[in-house]
């Protein structure tokens, strides 16, 4: 969906707490990107995830399942059972914005050639001084 030149505007002019602001560094948080790319697969419990995501503590994953949860992209299950089970997975909104983060990541990977050489022009320019 194209962003609107009113949004755009206020974006850029640095309206620092406007919600679509927030939501966006919600979405594109370290450990926002890679719950939604890893939720994209399959629903996952909080133990599956973080070991599927890697490296991230339970505080972070917890805050941020939350986040993404406020936000409307995640759903919890919690199930009464013994002991009990949570599954978190995403709702239509998160998918939607899923496959929007993954087809950046899948963009990302596929230009980091051309990434790692920009890098390397840009250190040796600046080395020259």
């Amino acid at each position: 969906m194209p962003v609107s030149n009113e949004m755009a505007d206020k974006y850029v002019a640095g309206a620092a707490m406007c919600p679509y602001r927030l939501v966006l560094e919600h979405v594109t948080s370290r450990w926002g990107v890679l719950v939604l790319i890893e939720l994209l697969d399959r629903p996952y419990r909080f133990s599956e995830l973080r070991r599927a995501i890697g490296r991230v503590s339970e505080k972070m994953l917890t805050q941020t399942l939350q986040t993404l949860e406020r936000d409307g992209l995640v759903h919890r299950d919690a199930k009464p059972v013994i002991p009990p089970r949570v599954d978190y997975s995403l709702t239509d909104l998160g998918r939607e914005a899923a496959e929007q983060v993954r087809a950046l990541a899948v963009w990302t990977e596929s230009r980091m050639g051309e990434v790692e050489k920009a890098r390397e022009a840009y250190d040796e320019a600046k080395s020259r001084g």
